[in-house]
């Protein structure tokens, strides 16, 4: 009887010292990314514009500048963009992002003396079109990475008001300054293409970069060619 016991502790002890209990599971927190976003979000988007004109009108206005020995250049004319949009998922790395936002786009003109004898003067004459614009894109976001994205779609945006701010002065003293209202001129609706690339963080914040590509002609009566065009810089909370 002793060494059948001690032989039946011995066989306890082993199967107790070899035998392997189940491993406790271990979670994690999965990363932010299209694939594991939860659900429908909001967001608040803001940023800077630098805007211009492209067309046949704005490059016959380039030609005519040729003749004048650099005395009328084109430059891009800065603004700001401030908007909200929703990020609803559409599957595992993919998603569309509707929007509306307050844009200024617009173009500026600027004139000097062709005479390098009056350089001193300083002399310069702004025209500048300052367009508002409600914007409403309908992007889709495709992730390369989570939370590297590119996204692209259609835009329509609302002429809100457009006014030509025509400025001149000389020896560095602004001597005229008047905006003209030039709305009822261009077309209510534009319609265009947006394009670019973006990066979001776990914690909400994101950066993003794109263009705005206008395929509508700007003047309502067709008597010149001129569409918009708008490079974006943005950072956006996503909650």
């Amino acid at each position: 009887m002793l060494s059948a016991s001690f032989s039946t502790a011995q066989a306890q002890v082993r199967r107790s010292t070899y035998s392997t209990a189940p491993a406790r599971p271990v979670y994690s927190a999965p990363a932010r990314s299209a694939a594991s976003t939860p659900g429908v979000q909001f967001g608040l988007r803001a940023g800077v514009n630098v805007s211009d004109w492209s067309g046949d009108a704005v490059q016959s206005v380039m030609d005519l500048a040729g003749y004048t020995n650099g005395a009328v250049t084109k430059e891009m004319k800065p603004g700001f963009h401030a908007g909200v949009y929703a990020t609803i998922p559409l599957g595992p790395g993919f998603a569309i992002e509707p929007g509306v936002s307050y844009s200024e786009k617009g173009a500026k003109l600027v004139g000097t003396l062709p005479w390098e004898q009056f350089d001193f003067l300083n002399t310069k004459v702004t025209a500048t079109s300052r367009m508002s614009y409600i914007d409403v894109p309908v992007l889709l976001k495709g992730y390369l990475t989570p939370g590297f994205y590119l996204f692209g779609g259609p835009q329509a945006s609302f002429l809100v008001s457009n006014k030509v701010r025509v400025e001149a002065g000389a020896l560095g003293f602004n001597a005229l300054s008047t905006d003209f209202d030039v709305k009822n001129q261009f077309r209510s609706v534009d319609f265009g293409v947006v394009g670019g690339l973006g990066y979001q963080f776990d914690n909400g914040l994101g950066l993003s970069a794109g263009y705005d590509f206008g395929l509508s002609s700007l003047d309502k009566n067709n008597n010149f060619d001129a569409q918009n065009r708008v490079i974006k810089a943005s950072v956006n909370y996503s909650f």
